[in-house]
C-alpha cells in the first residue's frame, strides 16, 4: 500500500508538470520539448527564495508559478509564435535547442550540484494507518494535483476562455471570423502551461531532485504522460500519470534491476493498442 501511495504521489507530480505540455501539445499542436525548462525555473525560484531569501516554503510557491508563467509569455511572444505554422521537426529542433541553452545557463549560474531543499516541519513526517504509511509531503502532492486537475478540467470545459481555446484549436480561421483573438488565447494558454510546470517543478524538488540536467532527465516522462493520456485531455493525462507513477515506483522497488524498463513497456503496449492514447480522440 505504501508503495502504491508513493507511486500515486509521484504520478501526481508528473501530472502537475506534464499537464501544461498536454495543453500546448494536445490543444495547440505545438511540440514544445522545452516544457521541462519551465518546471526547472519554478524549482530554482523556489529553492533560491527559500535558501537565500529565507521565505517560507509555501510563500515561494506563488513566485514559482508566476515567474515561469511570465517567462512563457515572453518566449511565446518573441520565439514560439513564429513557429506555430512550422513543421513538427522544426518545432522539435527549436525547442531542444532551448533545452540545451537553459541547461548551459543554469550550469553557469548555479553550478552542477543538486539543490538542497528543506521542507517545513508540517510537511515532513508520516501518518501511520493500518497497512500503509503515508508521507505527509506525498499526501500534500496528491491533494495539490487533484485540485489542479479539477480546476483545469472545469476551466477548459465550463468557462468562456476554455470555449475560445477549443474553438481556436479546432479552426483558427473560423475562430478569428467569430472575433476570437487567437493570438491572445494561445499566449494565455502558453502562460498557463508554463505556470503549471513551474508549480510542479517547485513542489517536486524534494522528490525529483533539482539540477541543471532536470529538463533532459525527465523529458521522456512528460512526453509519455501526454502520449499515453491522449494529447489535450486533462483527465487522460491524470490517469496516465498515475498509472506511470505507480508502475515506476513499484517497478523500481520490486525489480530494481529492470528500473525504468517497465514504464516504456507499458507505453509501447498502450500505444500499439490505442495509438491515440488512452483518452485521445481517434485521428480521422
Amino acid at each position: 500500500m505504501t508503495i502504491i501511495f508513493d507511486g500515486i504521489a509521484f504520478g501526481m507530480l508528473l501530472f502537475l508538470i506534464s499537464v501544461g505540455l498536454s495543453v500546448t501539445l494536445g490543444l495547440m499542436n505545438f511540440v514544445n520539448l522545452a516544457h521541462g525548462v519551465f518546471a526547472m525555473v519554478g524549482g530554482y525560484v523556489c529553492v533560491v527564495l527559500l535558501n537565500d531569501w529565507g521565505l517560507p516554503f509555501l510563500a515561494t510557491i506563488p513566485f514559482a508559478i508566476v515567474v515561469p508563467g511570465v517567462l512563457g509569455v515572453v518566449l511565446e511572444r518573441l520565439l514560439y509564435r513564429r513557429l506555430y505554422e512550422a513543421s513538427a521537426l522544426d518545432q522539435v529542433l527549436f525547442s531542444l535547442g532551448l533545452v540545451f541553452m537553459a541547461v548551459a545557463a543554469t550550469h553557469y549560474f548555479f553550478g552542477a550540484r543538486q539543490q538542497p531543499l528543506h521542507l517545513p516541519d508540517f510537511l515532513t513526517g508520516q501518518i501511520h494507518l493500518p497497512g500503509v504509511d503515508i508521507g505527509v509531503y506525498r499526501l500534500f502532492l496528491v491533494v495539490a494535483g487533484l485540485i489542479v486537475a479539477a480546476l483545469l478540467q472545469w476551466s477548459v470545459i465550463r468557462t468562456p476562455f476554455g470555449a475560445r481555446l477549443r474553438a481556436a484549436v479546432d479552426n483558427q480561421g473560423t475562430a478569428r471570423g467569430l472575433g476570437i483573438d487567437v493570438n491572445r488565447v494561445f499566449m494565455l494558454t502558453f502562460a498557463l502551461g508554463s505556470a503549471l510546470a513551474g508549480l510542479g517543478g517547485a513542489l517536486g524538488v524534494e522528490m525529483l531532485g533539482l539540477d541543471p540536467e532536470f529538463p533532459v532527465k525527465y523529458l521522456v516522462y512528460f512526453l509519455i504522460v501526454v502520449t499515453v493520456g491522449g494529447g489535450g485531455n486533462i483527465l487522460g493525462s491524470l490517469w496516465a500519470a498515475l498509472l506511470l507513477g505507480v508502475a515506476d515506483v513499484a517497478g523500481k522497488y520490486y525489480v530494481p534491476q529492470v528500473g525504468a524498463f517497465i514504464i516504456y513497456a507499458i507505453m509501447v503496449v498502450i500505444l500499439i493498442l490505442r495509438p491515440q492514447g488512452l483518452f485521445g480522440r481517434p485521428h480521422h
